[in-house]
């Protein structure tokens, strides 16, 4: 039985080095041909952990405990379901909840307040330094009202044409008197 237990740790560990090393190239030639729809508990990487665990706790309850082979079976059982559930409920789900994008569109850009990083000329572009939620991201930007605008100015965007942000100063007296 020893050397069941000796297999499942030695197959999950040089699955588990393989898939480190090779593991975006082998996804990407068998495209999730082993991932089953819908059963998430069942991915590779929650049964590879489970059977390496399943093997490194046999050899060490058949070595170093004095209960007998049956008992040693069940728990390992026990121990390498523990491990997949382990790895299923603190890995695999909170990454599926995660895929969360940081991208954004360049028209959700109208109506952002920036800051002028290069100087506006009245004909031409310079470029404006927008807050977002992933940080900070610059672009292009043109003057809307063809007037000037210096560097460290605020500018709120206007509009956005062929991936330039048209922009005019923000002034925030005018918000004042509204």
């Amino acid at each position: 039985m020893e050397s069941i237990y000796w297999g499942c740790l030695i197959g999950g560990a040089i699955f588990a080095v393989v898939s480190l090393v090779l593991g975006d190239l082998i996804d990407g030639l068998l495209d999730g041909a082993f991932e089953l729809p819908g059963l998430d508990f069942f991915k590779p990487v929650v049964l590879a952990g489970s059977i390496t665990t399943f093997g490194g706790a046999g050899i060490m309850l058949t070595r170093y405990s004095s209960i007998s082979d049956i008992s040693a079976l069940i728990l390992s059982l026990l121990i390498g379901i523990a491990a997949a559930m382990l790895v299923f409920f603190a890995y695999i789900k909170p990454m599926r909840n995660s895929d969360v994008s940081i991208a954004f569109s360049m028209k959700e850009l109208s109506g952002k307040i920036g800051e002028i990083t290069i100087p506006v000329p009245e004909k031409g572009f310079g470029e404006v330094m927008i807050k977002i939620a992933a940080g900070n991201t610059v672009h292009t930007a043109s003057s809307f009202e063809h007037r000037p605008i210096a560097a460290g100015a605020r500018v709120v965007v206007v509009d956005v044409t062929e991936g330039v942000l048209r922009v005019s100063e923000w002034d925030e007296d005018v918000l004042k008197d509204v």
